[in-house]
């Protein structure tokens, strides 16, 4: 599998783009503001987007959920949790200032142990609530793709509607510490690091 990583928006979100290379079918996880760019690289790749994907569902991660499940006819997939949050993406976006964006309704509601079939390939589903109820990470072959759970020497807040400390404390090191060192951490802000570097020396691990 190929993940090609965008950072976007006027949030430096990390919309991802993760391909099947021998299928030619991708899914885009979390569209953000600005994202369009994802779609013209899948398309320059001749890949299909088979899903649209969403880590959670705060606004900076959904915003173009309707944008791309609309061109691509794929279907919308999120954890069950995160469907009220989904819900309140108008008045998320008057938070922010913003006009209501077009919405999209889930096409399957995920859970933990799932999986995401894109061609021959599958990504794991694993529910890592504490950032936001739903929050869930996309596992492939060496890397996890984990919303804003964790990140490059940080972890994600928790004083959002959903958050809870001592929650996304456990799901951190119980369904990502467990995974091997080197397996690459692609987190909704910021630059990629590995699970090793972070049990070493992430300073609120």
């Amino acid at each position: 599998m190929q993940v090609l990583p965008f950072r976007v928006g006027p949030l430096d979100n990390n919309t991802y783009l993760v391909a099947d290379e021998d299928s030619g079918r991708a899914a885009v996880v979390d569209p953000s503001f600005e994202s369009e760019t994802v779609w013209e690289a899948a398309m320059r790749a001749g890949w299909t987007i088979a899903w649209v994907l969403n880590t959670h569902a705060h606004l900076d991660h959904a915003v173009l959920n309707a944008w791309f499940v609309e061109r691509s006819g794929a279907p919308l997939a999120l954890h069950g949790d995160e469907v009220g949050m989904l819900e309140a993406m108008p008045q998320q976006a008057a938070w922010f200032g913003l006009d209501p964006p077009p919405m999209a309704a889930p096409g399957r509601l995920l859970t933990d142990g799932d999986a995401v079939e894109l061609g021959q390939s599958r990504l794991a589903v694993v529910h890592t609530p504490g950032h936001s109820q739903g929050g869930t990470c996309f596992l492939g072959p060496g890397f996890a793709i984990v919303g804003d759970v964790l990140f490059a020497g940080s972890i994600g807040r928790t004083d959002l509607p959903g958050g809870d400390m001592d929650v996304l404390i456990e799901s951190i090191r119980t369904r990502l510490l467990t995974l091997p060192d080197d397996t690459v951490v692609y987190p909704g802000h910021g630059d990629s690091t590995t699970i090793g570097r972070e049990r070493r020396t992430n300073p609120f691990l």
